[in-house]
C-alpha cells in the first residue's frame, strides 16, 4: 500500500532514472493532458512532498499521486513495460547524442492523479499538507499541535488526515496506534505525548524509507514484518491476544484488545 515511504523510494528512483536526461518521448494518457509533449526537454529534478510525487521538466510540473493502487516503474528502454491499458504516463529519456547513458522508460500506471501543472505555482496542489514526515520541513511539535487541535478527534482519523502530517496511511496508522498503546478510537486529545508520538511516526518511515519490505516489528520476515496490520484473528506478537479487526468505517482498524486501551 502506498504510503509516505513507498513515495520517496519511487521519487529516488524515477530521480535516478531521469534526472538530467533529455526526453526523448512523453506519452500522456489522461484526456486534459493528451496533447502536452514534453520531449526534447531536460528533466531537472523529481521532488516527493508527502504522497506527492513531482517531475520538473523545464517550465512544467508533472504532479501524481499514487492513491491505493498506482505505481510508478523504470525500466531500461530495451525492457519496456508491459502494464499495457494500465499506463497514464510513459516517458523515455537518454543521456544526449554520444552519451554512454542507458536510455531509460518511466511508466505511471493506475495512478490516482495526474497533472501537467506551471512549474512556478507547482507547489500549491500540496500547500494545505501537514510537515512531511520524510521531508526538510518535518517538525515533530507541529505535528503535535496539528493532532491535538481538535481533541476529540479519533485518533486514527487524526493521523490519517495529510493536513496533521503527510505520509502516515492506513498501515502506518494502525501499527502507531499499537506500539503507543492507544486504540484508534481514542480521542487525539488523549494522547499524552504527542510529540513522542509523532517522533515515531517520523522514525518508523525514516528506518523503511529504503526498502520494499516494509518492517514495523523490526523483523523483516514475510509474516513477521508487522504488529497488527492485517493480522485480524491471529494472536497479538506481546500478549496472545486475538487481533480485532473493524471493516466498518472508511479504513480497516486493527487493533489488541489487551495492548492497546
Amino acid at each position: 500500500m502506498p504510503e509516505g515511504d513507498t513515495v520517496w523510494r519511487t521519487a529516488e528512483m524515477l530521480r535516478v532514472g531521469l534526472t538530467g536526461k533529455t526526453l526523448t518521448r512523453c506519452d500522456i494518457r489522461v484526456p486534459r493532458y493528451a496533447t502536452v509533449d514534453l520531449a526534447g526537454l531536460r528533466v531537472d529534478e523529481v521532488l516527493s512532498r508527502g504522497k506527492h510525487l513531482f517531475i520538473r521538466v523545464a517550465d512544467a510540473s508533472i504532479h501524481s499521486h499514487l492513491k491505493m493502487d498506482g505505481s510508478w516503474r523504470v525500466h531500461p528502454l530495451n525492457r519496456p513495460s508491459r502494464a499495457g491499458h494500465r499506463i497514464r504516463i510513459l516517458l523515455e529519456a537518454a543521456g544526449g547524442p554520444g552519451s554512454d547513458i542507458e536510455p531509460v522508460q518511466a511508466v505511471g500506471i493506475d495512478l490516482g492523479v495526474l497533472q501537467v501543472l506551471d512549474r512556478r505555482h507547482d507547489m500549491d496542489v500540496v500547500a494545505h499538507l501537514g510537515p512531511d514526515l520524510l521531508g526538510p520541513d518535518w517538525d515533530a511539535e507541529v505535528a503535535a499541535a496539528n493532532l491535538t487541535a481538535d481533541p476529540d478527534r479519533p485518533l486514527a482519523e487524526a493521523l490519517l488526515d495529510q493536513r496533521v502530517l503527510a505520509g502516515v496511511g492506513n498501515v502506518y496508522c494502525n501499527e502507531l496506534c499499537f506500539v503507543t498503546g492507544h486504540l484508534p478510537t481514542t480521542a487525539a486529545g488523549a494522547v499524552t505525548d504527542p510529540v513522542r508520538m509523532m517522533q515515531r511516526a517520523r522514525d518508523m518511515l525514516w528506518l523503511n524509507r529504503t526498502r520494499w519490505n516494509r518492517t514495523t516489528t523490526g523483523d523483516t520476515r514475510q509474516g513477521r514484518d508487522l504488529w497488527v496490520y492485517g493480522r485480524g484473528g491471529k494472536p497479538c506478537r506481546r500478549c496472545g491476544t486475538l487481533i480485532a479487526r473493524d471493516a466498518g468505517g472508511e479504513r480497516v482498524s486493527y487493533w489488541c484488545p489487551h495492548c492497546q486501551r
